[in-house]
């Protein structure tokens, strides 16, 4: 029970922040300090849009159990590309910073969807009554 609560709260974090930063790198002109990370990172303009796109379809993603595990892959990987590019340009301390964050999605695909074995039991009990 304790690990589907914590299960629960790390999904509420990585769903929040998908659309937090999501919605940061859609409205990035109005943050120059996001921009101005961005483009150090080698994120053209162009790219941004995607990434948000992505970010928010990985908030979504997280919601649905039969997504979960893709949400998560995706999360996961798109941490390991800022990581990356931040390797490549020397930025260490953004590097450090981000394997929290990567150690999220990948501790959520560990542990399952939360309370999916309870899901699966509702559903299968509503099935039998009908």
């Amino acid at each position: 029970m304790v690990k589907s609560i914590i299960s629960l709260v790390l999904l509420a974090v990585s769903v929040f922040l998908a659309f937090k930063h999501g919605w940061d790198t859609f409205n990035y002109k109005k943050n120059p300090e996001a921009m101005k990370m961005m483009s150090e990172l080698g994120i053209t303009e162009t790219m941004i849009p995607i990434f948000g796109g992505v970010t928010l379809l990985v908030g979504v993603l997280l919601l649905i159990p039969k997504t979960f595990f893709l949400g998560n892959v995706l999360n996961a990987i798109s941490i390991l590309i800022i990581m990356t590019l931040a390797m490549r340009i020397g930025n260490f301390k953004m590097v450090l910073m981000e394997i929290p964050f990567l150690m999220m999605p990948l501790v959520l695909i560990w542990w399952k969807y939360p309370f999916l074995k309870k899901l699966i039991k509702s559903a299968l009990w509503k099935n039998q009554s009908e």
